[in-house]
């Protein structure tokens, strides 16, 4: 659904999440997808069924779906899930069961699936309620998995880039998402990859974002203002000219104890 990556108070959280209720499409033709080897890496041998929470406008319900998965997709927004239901009613994929719910409360049955994904939106979350309703959905066994596409800030133009955008999914070397005791054996795997953008895309990208989202006009103005110069001016770059966007995505697994 969303993304973020600092620590915020829950209040502040809960705003930040409101913004994305509405803009599925936007957000849908701007958001990156996510790298063909996290879901190769994350998905259990013989998995069947899948429930992607805070699936969004489904950028990783496709990857579950090309896999042949029977699939639940839940989001909390139902602009995202109207948008979700437009990109998977068409005859190229089979149906994807889209429900409104939280990963607190996804309304969906007990210990009904193979795998459970949260792809951008563990942030959002109260990890540990999260935790006990997944592990309620998820078979014996089961798998947990926890994504996030962030820019690569490695790379010194896209870092400073991330902080024009208040990009705040750049996640510390550190970092390891809080689970609660009803999993075990949490381990990661990292994808570099690249996405190509225009200069325009990434102020489309930009206005996607939790933090442009909550902003208020001036505050918008500012932000693609300073994007606009440090892309045309500072960096050279034409109109429509075509740029290798450096991302990572961390998929982290985790086993229902």
């Amino acid at each position: 659904m969303a993304r973020g990556g600092p620590k915020l108070h829950h209040g502040r959280r809960q705003e930040l999440g409101q913004s994305f209720q509405d803009g599925g499409e936007h957000y849908h033709r701007v958001r990156p997808g996510y790298p063909a080897d996290s879901a190769d890496w994350l998905i259990p041998a013989g998995a069947r069924t899948a429930a992607d929470i805070g699936a969004g406008t489904g950028k990783f319900t496709a990857l579950l779906v090309e896999r042949g998965l029977s699939v639940s997709a839940v989001d909390p927004s139902v602009d995202m899930l109207e948008q979700l239901s437009r990109v998977f009613g068409n005859s190229a994929y089979p149906a994807v069961q889209a429900l409104e719910g939280t990963a607190e409360a996804t309304g969906l049955p007990e210990a009904a699936f193979d795998v459970v994904s949260v792809a951008q939106a563990w942030h959002w979350c109260d990890p540990l309620l999260a935790s006990t309703e997944i592990s309620r959905i998820l078979k014996p066994h089961g798998v947990l998995g926890l994504i996030w596409n962030q820019l690569d800030t490695s790379v010194p133009w896209v870092h400073r880039l991330s902080r024009i955008m208040h990009a705040g999914d750049v996640h510390k070397p550190d970092f390891r998402p809080k689970i609660g005791p009803e999993f075990t054996s949490l381990e990661s795997h990292l994808t570099q990859w690249e996405d190509p953008v225009t200069p325009d895309d990434i102020l489309e990208l930009a206005k996607s974002r939790s933090y442009y989202l909550a902003a208020n006009d001036a505050t918008r103005a500012k932000v693609t203002g300073n994007l606009t110069w440090y892309l045309h001016e500072h960096l050279g770059h034409a109109e429509g000219e075509l740029l290798q966007l450096p991302y990572l995505t961390q998929t982290w697994r985790a086993v229902r104890a």
